[in-house]
């Protein structure tokens, strides 16, 4: 390719490096200069352009992107189309992305035109997440050198998402005085909640003492257990690992398995076990897991629910980039492929699990009071059901059997949350966990006790989401102040899933770094009915 300025006389077949203005429209950049072309440029008095003439052996910018992306086998990947020499790729499941980084740095090497950018080794993602692109840098790129790229790509795997696979996971917990109950069960919670971003299931848990025959005991049970998926055991230990002979690695032993790993670069999570029996691994966890927060734990389990044999080799490779003790971690919102708006599918999780304690004790539930005869909870899940949402998920809790039965006979998901007297977050994870959420581009949460929230105001946010692509967090406002129901999109369901207490996702708003978008649908942002006074004042009638 020869790059430069002609003169505009002999520049027919050369691409416009910029883009003209005319009095009779223009040409853009990228545009192929053709007879009539050059006379509407002459009579503009435009003697010279800056432009590229394409040698023979030359691939314009598209078709060069394109080749090189089609050397990337597709399993569970997308693929955008080219534009502007660019192919962005995106993953078509939950899994784990895997980067060659020798083959991408080869590939990058061929020739500078040439360009190949993606996620670091290793790192999970959801569906939809873009994970690579391919960028030509000039207007078109020498055949041979494109050539070249496309001999890399096919000669190995440069990267690959797995697929995260569905475990039937058992639960090994050892007691000690010193800890806590409600610590256990928070690890029992928190593991649940990390299992299920990869699909997999905690089915079962044993808390036993901290002694090696009693925990090699129940590693036996778990593995005798009738599970339809692929086994993993987890043992989390009262007291840390500070040797290879320590009660979880020589319990291993015990159970007649074997220790692959004790300890690991990897900060937090130093003090990880990995062993196995017959082909089942049994990781003893650390310390640091019993937290949401990302630690080496997270990396051994990822490779372990996407299939992968971590060996001791690769966890002692984990060094570089395992600090991870000072990182202030947040959602990463990432490219996603751009869609149809009609094909932006929105979830309402309509939370309808507190216990209502302004109500006062042993009073009415503020959901079972009726407008215009309705119970208020059936009335606001009608209500979400006219928005034209993909689905409806109601999570119950407080007084369930009442709740469940005012929805009877409505098409709407329900899901149970038995943690519901911690607050708010536990609610919001038990939503956003449901299949239906997780398939969802974005979850429109709403506050079951809200009467003035009408289904125009839900279609309101749900068409503000969508002419945003699905990439904006939309709440409602009124007269300039914040209110609810409010869309999250995907990007940030990550880091709901990490919330706990009584805490909603405002925070998460405010620090994601996505675009916010206020759609003010008045009054009924703010209107919800938290005390008897306020129901009657709704126009509501106290019952149940």
């Amino acid at each position: 390719m020869k790059f430069g300025d002609f003169a505009t006389a002999e520049a027919e077949g050369a691409v416009l490096a910029h883009s003209i203005r005319l009095s009779d429209g223009s040409l853009a950049k990228g545009h192929v200069l053709d007879r009539a072309d050059l006379d509407r440029l002459v009579a503009a008095n435009i003697a010279h352009v800056t432009a590229a003439k394409v040698e023979p052996d030359d691939l314009m910018e598209n078709e060069a992107a394109t080749r090189l992306a089609r050397a990337i086998a597709p399993d569970h990947l997308t693929f955008s189309e080219a534009a502007t020499g660019r192919v962005n790729v995106h993953s078509a499941v939950d899994g784990l992305f895997v980067a060659n980084r020798a083959a991408v740095d080869r590939l990058n090497s061929v020739d500078p035109a040439i360009t190949l950018a993606c996620l670091a080794d290793h790192v999970p993602v959801r569906r939809g997440d873009m994970v690579a692109t391919f960028k030509i840098i000039p207007l078109a790129v020498s055949g041979e050198k494109v050539a070249a790229g496309v001999d890399i790509l096919q000669q190995t795997t440069v990267f690959e998402v797995k697929p995260f696979r569905p475990h039937a996971v058992s639960l090994v917990a050892t007691e000690l005085p010193s800890l806590k109950t409600s610590v256990m069960d928070k690890t029992t919670r928190i593991l649940s909640q990390r299992l299920q971003l990869a699909g997999s299931t905690l089915e079962r848990e044993e808390r036993v003492a901290h002694r090696a025959p009693a925990v090699a005991e129940a590693i036996g049970k778990a593995l005798q257990a009738a599970d339809q998926s692929s086994k993993l055991v987890i043992v989390f230990g009262a007291s840390a690992v500070i040797d290879a002979g320590d009660v979880i690695p020589e319990a291993i032993r015990l159970a007649g398995g074997q220790v692959i790993q004790v300890g690991m670069p990897v900060d937090p999570g130093n003090l990880l076990v990995l062993g196995s029996v017959g082909d089942v691994y049994v990781v003893g966890a650390p310390g640091c897991a019993r937290s949401p927060k990302e630690n080496g734990f997270d990396w051994v389990l990822d490779r372990i629910l996407a299939g992968e044999k971590p060996t001791p080799q690769e966890i002692s490779g984990m060094g570089v980039g395992g600090l991870l003790m000072e990182i202030q971690s947040r959602p990463r919102p990432r490219d996603i492929a751009v869609k149809p708006q009609a094909q932006i599918s929105v979830a309402i999780v309509l939370l309808a699990a507190g216990k209502a304690r302004r109500m006062g004790e042993g009073g009415p539930h503020k959901l079972l009071a009726e407008f215009d005869g309705i119970p208020l909870v059936r009335r606001s899940a009608i209500t979400a059901l006219a928005s034209g949402a993909s689905a409806v998920v109601a999570v119950t809790g407080h007084r369930r059997e009442d709740i469940e039965q005012a929805l009877a006979g409505l098409a709407v998901e329900r899901v149970h949350n038995p943690d519901y007297a911690s607050g708010m977050a536990s609610s919001l994870v038990a939503g956003i966990s449901t299949p239906a959420a997780q398939r969802a581009d974005g979850v429109l949460v709403m506050l079951a006790d809200m009467p003035g929230v009408t289904s125009g105001d839900l279609k309101t946010l749900i068409a503000a989401f969508r002419k945003a692509n699905g990439q904006a967090i939309v709440r409602a406002v009124s007269r300039g102040k914040r209110g609810n129901p409010v869309i999250l999109p995907r990007a940030v369901f990550d880091a709901v899933m990490r919330l706990e207490g009584d805490v909603g996702a405002r925070h998460i708003i405010e620090t994601a770094g996505l675009p916010i978008i206020d759609a003010d649908i008045g009054d009924a942002a703010h209107l919800d009915v938290d005390t008897p006074e306020a129901v009657l004042a709704a126009g509501g009638i106290l019952k149940g």
